[in-house]
């Protein structure tokens, strides 16, 4: 009997799948190549697109964020409270020197009054402004805000002679909206001395800058004298002349906050805003009585320049208008510390008689 030959059939499925398989390979990953292909092309487009695009955009959104949600200093005083800082016969206000543009300033009234200011508001303060005592602008320095304490300490020098004092915080600076540019922080000073003259009557208003501060009266001076008019008087300190000692860095560059790297791909934000500040050009134009003060070891402004800049603004002029009053600098002052010094009041009041 003849026997059946019998084949088996087991694994012949896997062996298919392995032959199938073989093939596939021997094609090639055709459909991945092709899907990376046609990405990398788009990608290669889109840097040719987008790069142009954020040269131009990213500085403008990168402002617009530090704009909206810089972080307001000082963190842990209000600028809404004067009272908080002993300046209890003082007012806080907001004034708009420009449109979008809202500056906060303290009005403080003489000392004499400050029982009978207690309560008060803001019309009261106002109408104050006509009793016949002078009336200061202090334009401050860089950085910070009104309620530094040199500068509430000279706040309170002021009052204590007698007179009103009004001290602005310039747009970018405390609790002010916008961003910080010479022309702006002129504007601003200029807006203030507006807005005083028509509610002071004939009182004497004056000026007084500290450092950044002497820029900014300088140049509000110069804009005064274009249109005919003048400071009753000008009071500089600790100012600086950037014609005689540059600066190699933007001065409202703490504004922005800083994003490692971004100068190197983008133009800075501030980029457009070239800082100038002609404090020595202005002098030789002025015409108001001119007050100097100025420590020997300031270590920001140096006294020589200084005393540069006194010439200059006698030869513009003659020494009966203009003094400078120097602080030996054993006294330890620096750039911000006048305030503390007890002869100050007397340099002050003299100056106000001779005007």
């Amino acid at each position: 009997m003849a026997r059946k030959r019998v084949v088996k059939q087991e694994g012949s499925s896997s062996a298919k799948s392995r032959v199938q398989g073989s093939a596939r390979d021997l094609k090639g990953p055709t459909k991945p190549s092709g899907w990376w292909l046609k990405r990398g092309v788009l990608a290669i487009i889109a840097v040719f697109f987008l790069v142009p695009c954020l040269q131009k955009q990213l500085p403008g959104l990168i402002q617009h964020f530090v704009y909206s949600y810089r972080i307001r200093v000082p963190l842990f005083v209000d600028l809404s409270r004067p009272a908080d800082l002993s300046l209890n016969h003082t007012i806080n206000t907001y004034l708009t020197s420009e449109e979008g543009i809202s500056l906060g300033v303290w009005h403080t009234v003489p000392d004499r009054r400050w029982k009978e200011a207690q309560g008060k508001d803001l019309e009261w303060y106002q109408n104050t402004l006509k009793d016949g005592s002078p009336v200061f602008i202090y334009l401050h320095g860089n950085t910070g805000s009104r309620a530094e304490t040199h500068r509430v300490g000279v706040t309170k020098v002021l009052s204590a002679l007698g007179y009103h004092v009004l001290v602005p915080d310039y747009r970018g600076f405390g609790d002010s909206t916008g961003e910080p540019t010479e022309a702006g922080l002129t504007t601003d000073a200029l807006y203030l001395y507006n807005w005083v003259k028509a509610r002071s009557g004939n009182s004497l208003v004056i000026i007084w800058g500290h450092s950044l501060g002497t820029g900014v009266g300088t140049n509000t001076a110069v804009k005064l004298i274009e249109r005919g008019e003048k400071f009753d008087g000008v009071i500089l300190e600790g100012a600086f002349n950037l014609a005689r000692d540059p600066i190699s860095f933007y001065p409202f560059s703490w504004y922005y906050w800083k994003y490692p790297g971004i100068g190197y791909f983008f133009q800075e934000p501030w980029g457009e805003n070239k800082v100038v500040f002609p404090t020595e050009e202005n002098l030789k134009k002025m015409k108001s009585p001119i007050l100097f003060l100025h420590a020997e070891d300031d270590h920001l402004a140096p006294i020589q320049s200084v005393r540069q800049m006194y010439e200059v603004a006698v030869s513009a002029q003659n020494a009966e208008r203009v003094k400078l009053a120097s602080f030996d600098g054993s006294l330890g002052y620096l750039h911000n510390g006048l305030y503390r010094d007890p002869h100050l009041s007397d340099i002050i009041k003299n100056f106000v008689l001779s005007l």
